[in-house]
């Protein structure tokens, strides 16, 4: 369920109170272990953390205008998720990140990037804080432009030119 809050405050608010605890916990690790280069925003429906223009003018390929999305926190329908890009497009970084939370002993329920939830106690933050530590944004960066040039969707500086020169 994708929230029409503008800010990161007014989306927490919206929460009941069980989730908003739960999710208000999860953005302080992350902002805790949030490395330099990244941002943190809403961006879609949910609480985001990203790769600003700024730092990387291409964006997301599939959305220019988009900043490149490296985590996410939302509140669905029937749980709260936490959503790593930088554990999707590594599979050596996926490989660590399951093995560490197999060893806290708690059920890792997980997509590709999507680590869903019902409760804070079935969250190892200390996994959490350390996934996202783990990937500076060069490194995320590099990662990302090699997946997508592997896809044929050609450099990040292509990518820029044409979406310049669209109409």
């Amino acid at each position: 369920m994708q929230s029409k809050a503008a800010t990161v405050e007014e989306y927490l608010s919206e929460l009941p109170e069980e989730r908003r605890e739960a999710l208000a916990a999860v953005r302080d690790v992350v902002l805790e272990n949030l490395p330099k280069g990244y941002e943190e925003g809403m961006q879609y429906g949910m609480i985001g953390y990203f790769v600003p223009h700024s730092v990387y003018p291409s964006g997301y390929h599939c959305d220019p205008r988009q900043p490149l999305p490296f985590a996410g926190l939302a509140s669905q329908k029937n749980h709260m998720s936490i959503y790593l890009m930088c554990v999707y497009g590594d599979p050596e970084h996926e490989a660590w990140f399951r093995q560490a939370w197999e060893k806290t002993g708690k059920k890792l329920d997980m997509g590709k990037s999507c680590v869903r939830f019902k409760k804070i106690d079935d969250v190892p933050l200390k996994v959490v804080g350390q996934a996202i530590k783990r990937v500076p944004a060069k490194k995320f960066i590099a990662r990302y432009e090699s997946v997508v040039q592997s896809m044929g969707k050609g450099t990040a500086k292509a990518r820029t030119r044409r979406s310049a020169n669209a109409p």
